[in-house]
């Protein structure tokens, strides 16, 4: 067989090939789908699921970078104010430049890690805090975050830990 007769069979079966796939792409269903069209791409996939050990959730989502946190093994930021809810999460709802929504202590912690703007501890810088964790972190991880950081009373000296 000649070369150019080996050329054409090949450009033929692309042809073919290619006008198959247009076809059968044409009509796939798509109804079978929950999410016809959906795309994972990196900004919806979670940091922490939930499931994890509440250091691990710490560790994972990085607070310990930023925040003093007791219990939390290396947990000793300076950029972030130090996180014993335990004992401020009351001064802070109370303080008169606070303008969230939360009426309890677990529900300003849930507030300050999805919108981190919407009060700034004194003494702290404003932009600091990353806006993307609300969509980062699942809703089971912001509830252990919280029920951890609301029982924080004392801090720790690095010798304790």
């Amino acid at each position: 067989m000649s070369d150019r007769r080996i050329n054409a069979l090949v450009l033929a079966a692309m042809a073919v090939g290619f006008v198959w796939a247009l076809f059968s792409a044409r009509h796939t269903p798509v109804a079978n789908s929950p999410h016809p069209g959906a795309v994972v791409v990196p900004e919806m996939v979670p940091l922490v699921t939930g499931e994890e050990e509440t250091t691990l959730i710490f560790t994972r989502a990085a607070c310990p970078v930023c925040h003093r946190i007791p219990g939390i093994a290396g947990a000793d930021g300076r950029v972030g104010p130090p996180l014993l809810l335990g004992i401020t999460g009351q001064q802070r709802l109370a303080d008169p430049a606070y303008r969230g929504k939360a009426k309890t202590v677990h529900e300003y912690i849930v507030e300050s890690v999805v919108e981190p703007g919407t009060f700034v501890v004194p003494g702290y810088p404003t932009d600091a805090m990353p806006t993307w964790y609300g969509a980062k972190l699942s809703a089971l991880a912001l509830e252990k975050i919280a029920a951890y950081l609301e029982q924080q009373t004392k801090e720790e000296t690095s010798q304790e830990r």
